[in-house]
């Protein structure tokens, strides 16, 4: 059973938007029930271990360019070597 630690009446502004005062948390996975009924679980910004799809695709890309020798030249790290 979850207790109430904070109650308080809100309004959506011109923009549709609600304000939360004073949370324990920056993001937040929000649900909206059909009876109208809002449910917001603190999140993270990102899900750990996970590549995105943007960045998957961008690595496609690379490969296709890799394989057709569409590359730049060398880079020179040797004076990182120890």
């Amino acid at each position: 059973m979850r207790l109430a630690i904070k109650e308080y009446d809100a309004r959506i502004d011109s923009k549709k938007r609600i304000t939360l005062r004073n949370t324990s948390f920056e993001y937040y996975h929000v649900q909206e029930m059909s009876d109208g009924v809002i449910i917001l679980e603190p999140r993270e910004l990102t899900v750990p271990f996970q590549v995105s799809s943007n960045t998957l695709s961008m690595m496609d890309e690379s490969i296709e360019n890799l394989k057709k020798g569409k590359v730049s030249a060398p880079i020179d790290l040797s004076e990182f070597e120890e």
